[in-house]
């Protein structure tokens, strides 16, 4: 039996930033995004939100609440197509933490 070695990751389409919402997956963690869009017919703008389930490498530490970068990447299982790249902003409560 041979062992397969992992490919890396590479980024290839959108890059988005947004908030973690949930970190309970494996190596996993849940980014919401909040999306506004003009909409001419009525002359206002409409607020929606989209979640996205994206892949954590092994050096990088997210926690809830902080603010990250995510890159579209290869289909890495059904749900999962996007990889974390950086912690763009740490939550507060990590903060208090420190100190």
């Amino acid at each position: 039996m041979t062992k397969q070695k992992n490919k890396p990751l590479t980024v290839r389409g959108k890059i988005f930033e947004g908030r973690v919402t949930s970190t309970k997956m494996p190596k996993t963690v849940v980014v919401e995004r909040n999306i506004f869009q003009y909409v001419p017919k009525y002359e206002r703008y409409k607020k929606t939100r989209s979640k996205i389930k994206a892949h954590v490498p092994e050096n990088i530490k997210v926690s809830e609440g902080d603010w990250v970068r995510i890159g579209e990447t290869r289909k890495i299982s059904k749900t999962k197509s996007f990889l974390v790249l950086e912690v763009v902003k740490k939550s507060k409560e990590e903060k208090n933490e420190s100190h």
